[in-house]
């Protein structure tokens, strides 16, 4: 929110899993940013970022970005950006608040598996689950 209204981000591009039409994270979100004052014109959707190596290179594949700042978690900008640079992308993080508690020592668990994964990834070259077509920004 902060990056947009200081005009460090023109348009932002919703990534997330709707694998189901009971879950919907991009609607989600994009619901609570407008909601928050950013205009749903400036707000994309892709559907198919079912992980984050799925998001990243659709980000580049399929919205035509090479330049991305990914807005998360610290833990998890760090493995984005991670593999956004293995995918040719210049990517910067922006910092969200974490995760505490109970949910923060699963994430961390979590996050840890996740890391390994992405270095697999990497290693195979494993594609997104899904592309299909270009999707135009503005």
């Amino acid at each position: 929110m902060k990056l947009f209204e200081e005009g460090k981000i023109d348009y932002i591009l919703v990534s997330g899993d709707n694998g189901s039409k009971y879950y919907d994270e991009p609607s989600d979100f994009k619901e609570e940013l407008i909601r928050r004052g950013i205009p749903a014109a400036q707000i994309y959707l892709d559907y198919a970022g079912f992980r984050t190596l799925d998001s990243v290179v659709r980000a580049k594949k399929i919205f035509g970005q090479e330049r991305i700042t990914i807005i998360s978690q610290k833990f998890h900008n760090e493995r984005a950006i991670y593999l956004a640079e293995k995918n040719g992308i210049s990517a910067i993080g922006f910092n969200a608040k974490d995760l505490s508690g109970k949910y923060g020592l699963k994430t961390k668990v979590r996050e840890y598996l996740a890391r390994t994964k992405a270095f697999i990834d990497i290693l195979f070259g494993v594609e997104p689950k899904f592309l299909g077509k270009q999707i135009t920004i503005a």
